[in-house]
């Protein structure tokens, strides 16, 4: 059970209401669970949704599969059952098998970078970094890096609030959920 539940719809002013038409014409995306949440404070809610911006610039860098792969893995990372299943579900949405994944090298050094970012609070070994930052200009390590911690403050909200999944992951939860 969520420690903080969603706003309810009728508690949403019309300043938070803008708000949420503006991120759902902005990026097609719905309000929720978290979303409802984080819209107890619509200043945290704006914040937060900066998190689909950075998004949009990593898939333009990495492209869309290899960026879901990275938010993914700094997910998993981050014990975030909310945000891991999100990604599980667009990985295997776009015909992968998330509990086989076949990757490329590159792939796999973004993975293992996303991971260590997530499980060593930022200190990473050098070839980890290296192994990453041999395919990136500076300006685009640092979107990888910014949006890393961006998701993993995400997965920090979630955990910490509880927040509930949302009903169209339910799904996609990886079998160990249901042992």
């Amino acid at each position: 059970m969520a420690r903080i539940n969603p706003l309810p719809k009728e508690a949403v002013s019309p300043s938070l209401q803008e708000a949420f038409d503006k991120h759902t014409k902005s990026y097609k995306a719905g309000i929720t669970n978290m979303k409802a949440t984080l819209a107890h404070s619509q200043l945290s809610f704006e914040v937060y949704m900066q998190w689909y911006a950075l998004y949009e610039k990593v898939k333009q860098i990495t492209g869309e599969r290899t960026a879901a792969l990275f938010a993914w893995s700094v997910s998993v990372a981050c014990n975030c059952p909310l945000c891991s299943t999100y990604f599980r579900k667009i990985i295997a949405e776009s015909g992968d098998d998330p509990e086989s994944l076949q990757l490329n090298e590159y792939e796999q050094s973004l993975i293992e970078f996303g991971s260590a970012i997530s499980q060593h609070k930022g200190c990473i070994a050098n070839h980890v970094y290296n192994n990453v930052a041999g395919h990136h200009t500076t300006e685009e390590m640092v979107v990888l890096i910014a949006f890393a911690g961006q998701m993993i403050a995400t997965n920090i909200f979630n955990n910490v609030t509880e927040t509930e999944i949302d009903d169209y992951l339910i799904p996609f939860l990886p079998a160990r959920y249901f042992v």
